[in-house]
């Protein structure tokens, strides 16, 4: 009774819009104060939550995507990825996925993609008379590639709570964030051959090595965190700093937009996301442990081993019940509270603990792009100023490719573990 009153007094408050990171701090406030521990012992365990060197890593993340939004560096990756494919059936459709990998390789968050490069690419679109209901999905769902891409926000967090390698991670995620790209590249020529939407002409081999050469910069920027992280020249989260000091170095040498004034907004833009990150993250380790104090974990692992009798049913029984919640619950959320009680469980099935990470991340990057709490789709809604109950339908049909290569990844985890496996 006490453990659903928790739950039902956290629902209440996220329907009264309370900020979900602030009402899960409330609840258990109230649980630590009734049952006799005091709210200075409430206090402590949220600083405990975030008193870990390898989450350093989020904020410099997000510092990067907002130095090269702001060096306006997006807009050298866009004209590469037009010059290169732009001539295919579909276009800027294809632009957009392919602007979306090469910027993943950069951001590691599919917020930053969505906002930096989502309104761009969509007035491109429609100048070039691709309709919102293609334009829009498409920006939506080709945002959920950086997450998969090195470096990725959401696998860092992922390793710091299921004490897995993040440089493992990274590398796991670049066969199925291609496998996504391809995937809503196929669904982009099928719609647009159905469509007769236009196409750019082919650009000749010396504008794209010409584009090419002015973007290699900024592309190269995966290949440093990886190869610096599996060199052994510094961890992830130094890796994280790093790409920091790259981002700025590769605009001061080559391509000279980023003002102080630019600096100073990618800066507070980094302060204004990671103090809601941090919010939620304080909020989760202080409810994660209310929940385990009322063995919610327990409860919970009895119910799976009750359903699923192998390592297939239980995947699919995790990936329902994820793609469930992240329709109505943020990502972060599910990240923080579901998979610590559901990676000892993998382990358990003998589920390499790389392979279901990919399977997390991918299915939650799904989610965001899932009414009604699509955080992709709010984002795109108002870069593109597309109402968002139109968003929301339309985007439904693009959904299915990703779902497509999420089954792949589950059935074969190669396709997530054959990458580690090689560099070790």
């Amino acid at each position: 009774m006490i453990l659903l009153a928790v739950v039902l007094g956290w629902l209440f408050l996220v329907l009264l819009n309370v900020p979900i990171g602030l009402a899960m701090i409330f609840v258990s406030m109230a649980y630590s104060y009734w049952s006799g521990l005091g709210l200075s012992f409430a206090t402590q365990r949220m600083v405990d939550s975030l008193n870990s060197f390898p989450l350093l890593a989020v904020p410099l993340f997000i510092l990067t995507a907002e130095i090269l939004n702001s060096a306006g560096i997006t807009k050298q990756l866009f004209g590469f990825a037009r010059a290169l494919v732009g001539h295919i059936t579909g276009g800027l459709g294809h632009v957009n996925v392919m602007a979306s990998l090469f910027f993943s390789g950069m951001s590691g968050s599919a917020m930053a993609d969505a906002g930096g490069l989502g309104k761009m690419e969509i007035e491109a679109m429609r100048e070039a008379g691709y309709d919102d209901d293609f334009s829009g999905p498409i920006t939506a769902t080709s945002s959920m590639i950086g997450p998969l891409i090195p470096p990725s926000i959401t696998m860092v967090l992922y390793g710091v709570i299921a004490n897995t390698s993040i440089g493992k991670l990274f590398l796991g995620g670049v066969i199925p964030g291609v496998m996504c790209a391809g995937a809503l590249m196929i669904m982009v020529y099928i719609v647009a051959k159905r469509r007769n939407y236009p196409r750019d002409p082919v650009q000749s081999p010396r504008q794209i090595f010409k584009l090419f050469i002015k973007s290699l910069p900024a592309l190269l920027t995966p290949v440093v965190i990886v190869g610096g992280i599996f060199s052994g020249y510094f961890s992830p989260t130094e890796a994280a700093a790093i790409t920091v000091l790259y981002a700025i170095m590769i605009d001061l040498l080559f391509y000279r937009e980023l003002t102080i004034r630019r600096l100073w907004d990618a800066i507070y833009g980094t302060v204004v996301t990671t103090s809601g990150i941090a919010t939620i993250i304080a909020g989760v380790g202080l409810l994660g442990w209310v929940l385990a104090r009322e063995q919610a974990p327990q409860q919970i692992a009895q119910m799976f081993l009750t359903i699923a009798d192998g390592p297939i049913s239980f995947l699919i029984a995790v990936n329902l019940m994820i793609f469930v919640l992240g329709a109505f619950i943020e990502s972060l959320v599910i990240l923080l509270i579901v998979v610590p009680i559901l990676v000892p469980l993998a382990m358990g099935f003998g589920i390499d603990p790389v392979h279901f990470g990919i399977i997390v991340v991918l299915n939650l990057m799904i989610s965001i792009q899932t009414p009604p709490m699509g955080m992709a789709l709010f984002i795109v809604s108002q870069v593109g100023n597309i109402p968002f109950q139109k968003l929301a339908v339309d985007v439904l049909p693009w959904l299915i490719p990703p779902i497509i290569v999420l089954i792949l990844v589950c059935v074969f985890p190669i396709l997530s573990t054959g990458l580690p496996s090689l560099m070790n």
